[in-house]
């Protein structure tokens, strides 16, 4: 069980999150958050839930608060965690290990940082610190003012722990990393002196002199009109740092650490229109995560109660050239880390080079990889993207577009702002509609090298709106759908994944236990193979079932799995494994399909035509074959000829396992097409 002060209030078990309710409930849970194991008196609760006088039963309400609190706590399994939400009189006390909270998470992580002192250190673990940022903090707390400090508070942390990050990049002689992070916090807290002291050190130092002093007098003007102030002497001293280098050098500062000096209307000025040509800072990958673009976050586990901090709540849609014309030249990269032990698929990598570095069309290319659940479409496309990585040096971009995950499915709208957040376009600035920010992204990247993987997809009008649209920009899609639709409006082309062979099968085996274990029984290897299907993922569960049972012979596991009635539970490891996928697969289904492939997992050896599928379902064979097509559409069946389709065992087993659950109607699907 994990607790999100970092973005919107939240719990989660797992991959599931539990439901807290209307905003006053959020906020009774978030302050007792923000002071763990310590009691909170009942007074504080009501102060900090009512900006004006409460009302006379304020405290019934928020023992109500609690109370719920308490029983929904309970049904996610608090206890086997170690938490307690208790009652000491008119106080309450949330009982439970710090480390829960992100906050505190955040704060240790901050803590640990030596950005001066240990720098190669010190960015890795900032950058984990500001990737537990999800958004504004204390999101869905009431707004009085109590919540508001708070917040603020966090905010305040965050910023300073992206002016670390900052500082690490720098001494590392990173400045075009450096120039990136504190770019974007820049434009969104421009009174903050040590951050703009910081950025306009990080651009003079990549050879960007006039930028980093456009920076200086622009501060100058904002603090003198807005609070009547001169700039305090962090500011002062990096201006005059700058002026006296400049002498020294005479008047042009080269880029240090080997960095590419940028020209003068470069994505580091403040300000203007930007080509689109040019190519600003380098941001690094996981620091854009925070609630605006300068993308980080720091926060005190401690920090008292809490609001919502400003800059970092505004929205709003403005047209797509104006919003285009701020910070149009970051190069992020968000790519997931490569996958561990990747090996083989020599064959499908060849083809991913092949689809997404042809020139010659004057289009930009897209592929789709596309597989049964299980087979390694992301590890296949995320292992690529890093292999060419340098082929698209203005970024690469990633998202997961949870077309066959537990809730609902990413919206285009959604990816867009974090997309354009991760370009450097300013909060305000990105539009409130898909169609209006899909557009300024196409023409943010038009004349870039850039890289879009999106993984996961559902269908093509969910892929459609994230597209790039310049010559030079590749996208690689997952999906467990064929994607048809991508296939004949924008001439996606397909790379199918298949399972592992016999001798790859094994390979996995022993790069994941190590060779020597599986040459000691080659023959339990292959079996092994034959009854995960050949699928990596299952063959990782087993391998993860082998690797905490050292004694373990590979016969032994093999002999487990012939049980078909423990198969499933077999190959699976804590949150992963073959029948979480598979349902996956299966809830996106209608009903009408979730039943045919209820009845075709009754089939004796997995393999059928379309006149015995319809018998087994007791469907005319129109509605069967249109089934047919969808299940293979979604690779949960295999089209091998014409009219002659198979069910891979597994597939089978989790059928029948749904079957006896939920009875021969088999209503497991809950898809759009769903007959119910």
């Amino acid at each position: 069980m994990e607790f999100s002060l970092l973005g919107p209030i939240a719990v989660t078990t797992g991959s599931a999150e539990l439901s807290l309710g209307p905003a006053k409930r959020r906020s009774v849970l978030a302050l007792l958050l923000l002071q763990p194991n310590t009691t909170v008196p009942l007074e504080q609760l009501i102060d900090s839930l009512w900006e004006d006088e409460p009302p006379e039963h304020a405290r019934t309400v928020v023992q109500g608060h609690v109370s719920r609190l308490r029983a929904t706590l309970a049904e996610g399994g608090a206890e086997a965690y170690g938490i307690e939400l208790t009652t000491h009189g008119s106080a309450y006390l949330l009982r439970l290990p710090e480390e829960l909270i992100d906050a505190h998470r955040f704060g240790e992580l901050v803590a640990l940082a030596r950005p001066e002192v240990a720098p190669g250190d010190a960015v890795p673990l900032l950058r984990e610190a500001l990737g537990l940022w999800h958004g504004p903090a204390l999101t869905g707390t009431v707004t009085s003012p109590p919540f508001a400090a708070a917040a603020h508070a966090l905010e305040e942390r965050r910023l300073t722990a992206v002016e670390a990050l900052g500082r690490a990049h720098g001494v590392l002689g990173e400045h075009e990393q450096a120039a990136a992070i504190l770019y974007s916090a820049a434009v969104n807290h421009p009174l903050r002196e040590g951050l703009i002291a910081g950025l306009m050190r990080a651009l003079f130092r990549t050879g960007r002199q006039s930028d980093a002093l456009e920076w200086f007098h622009r501060t100058r003007r904002l603090l003198n009109e807005e609070l009547g102030v001169d700039p305090g002497e962090r500011l002062r001293g990096a201006y005059e740092e700058i002026l006296r280098a400049e002498a020294a050098g005479g008047g042009r500062a080269k880029p240090a650490g080997g960095a590419r000096a940028a020209g003068p209307a470069s994505a580091g000025a403040p300000g203007g229109s930007r080509s689109a040509a040019d190519r600003g800072p380098q941001p690094v990958a996981g620091a854009d995560r925070g609630p605006v673009p300068d993308g980080t976050g720091v926060v005190d586990a401690r920090g008292g109660a809490a609001v919502p901090g400003g800059d970092g709540a505004r929205t709003g849609a403005t047209d797509g050239t104006r919003a285009g014309s701020g910070r149009a030249g970051a190069a992020p990269r968000l790519l997931p880390r490569a996958p561990a032990r990747f090996l083989g698929r020599e064959r499908e990598l060849a083809a991913l080079t092949a689809v997404l570095t042809d020139g010659g069309t004057g289009e930009s290319p897209l592929a789709v990889v596309a597989g049964p659940a299980g087979v390694g479409k992301t590890a296949c496309a995320v292992q690529w993207a890093h292999l060419r990585a340098g082929a698209f040096p203005d970024g690469q971009l990633f998202a997961d577009l949870r077309g066959f995950g537990e809730g609902d499915e990413a919206a285009p709208a959604e990816i867009l702002r974090d997309f354009l957040l991760a370009l450097g376009t300013p909060p305000e600035r990105v539009p409130g509609s898909a169609q209006a920010a899909s557009a300024l992204f196409r023409s943010l990247v038009a004349e870039r090298r850039l890289l879009v993987v999106l993984d996961n997809a559902r269908s093509s009008a969910q892929v459609r709106p994230l597209l790039p649209g310049g010559p030079h920009c590749a996208t690689v899609v997952t999906s467990r759908s064929r994607l048809d639709g991508l296939v004949a409006t924008d001439c996606a082309r397909p790379v199918g994944l298949q399972t592992l062979g016999h001798e790859e099968g094994a390979a996995l085996l022993g790069a994941m236990l190590g060779a020597e274990r599986v040459a000691e029984d080659p023959a339990a290897a292959r079996e092994l193979v034959d009854l995960c299907d050949g699928l990596p993922l299952a063959l990782r569960a087993a391998a993860a079932q082998l690797t905490a049972r050292p004694r373990w012979r590979l016969a032994r596991l093999a002999a487990a799995l012939r049980d078909e009635r423990r198969r499933l539970a077999l190959l699976s490891a804590e949150d992963t494994g073959i029948a979480a996928a598979l349902r996956m697969s299966v809830a996106r289904l209608s009903a009408d399909d979730a039943q045919l492939l209820s009845a075709l997992a009754t089939s004796a050896d997995g393999h059928l035509n379309a006149s015995l599928a319809a018998a087994l379902a007791g469907y005319d064979p129109e509605r069967t074959q249109d089934g047919l097509d969808r299940l293979a559409e979604m690779h949960l069946v295999d089209e091998e000829a014409t009219d002659v389709y198979t069910i891979s065992t597994l597939t089978q087993l989790f059928a029948r396992d749904e079957r006896g659950e939920s009875g021969e109607g088999g209503k497991h699907g809950t898809g759009d097409g769903s007959q119910e």
